[in-house]
């Protein structure tokens, strides 16, 4: 079973390289592409979707923005399972902190330069929001492009989406990005903060074994 999978915002896969996939799944990671310039949002997912060969059945996994990505495209090209880590079903789950970005459409007005390499007090919110406690926190951060930056802030704080109850989702007790008391996940990995594919990685291994394990019962019975 083929694996296709999104990684969090600004991350690149170093977050997820811990965790342990079932030895059956093949696991084909889609890159973040740079947005254009007034790219609309469908046609943004619409390209990160080029990527995936819907002629056999496929799942995806999407990690925090990442996640958000993959319940998009699963609209375009539906897959057999989508799974979802330290991520949000709809804009219902979102928590206040984003409410107001959506409310009061501060992203938007935000300087592009506000998001460049050298503006330190955005580093210093990423910190205190993902792992305060995690002094190599910025290393699962690589694509630093300044206007993708931006752009995703914006979608993430102006996503609307229906939930879809077929999504697993996999939250960390102790997440400030996506607070778990906003959503009703699947399973829930206690102590992880936003970080947990990373920090959390034997606890996410065991669950992804289980919801990728089923699938496979259930093709062979």
């Amino acid at each position: 079973m083929k694996i296709y999978i999104v990684s969090g915002l600004g991350a690149d896969f170093k977050v997820l390289e811990r965790i342990e996939f079932p030895k059956h799944c093949e696991l084909i990671f889609i890159d973040w592409l740079i947005p254009e310039k007034n790219e609309p949002f469908g046609a943004y997912v619409k390209r990160m979707a080029e990527k995936i060969d819907d002629s056999e059945p496929f799942c995806l996994l999407g990690y925090s923005f990442g996640g958000i990505i993959v319940q998009e495209i699963n609209q375009l090209k539906p897959a057999e399972k989508v799974v979802i880590l330290g991520s949000i079903k709809s804009d219902r789950e979102k928590s206040r902190f984003i409410r107001t970005g959506e409310v009061t459409k501060i992203p938007r007005i935000l300087p592009v330069s506000l998001f460049n390499d050298k503006a330190a007090n955005v580093y210093a919110v990423i910190r205190k929001l993902f792992d305060p406690k995690n002094p190599k926190l910025l290393q699962y951060f690589k694509v630093r492009d300044p206007y993708y930056l931006k752009w995703s802030v914006e979608k993430v704080s102006e996503w609307k989406f229906e939930e879809n109850p077929n999504v697993i989702q996999i939250l960390g007790d102790k997440d400030i990005v996506f607070p778990i008391r906003y959503s009703n996940p699947n399973y829930v990995v206690k102590g992880g903060t936003h970080l947990f594919p990373a920090t959390k990685s034997k606890e996410v291994s065991k669950i992804l074994k289980e919801v990728f394990s089923e699938k496979i019962e259930k093709t062979t019975s």
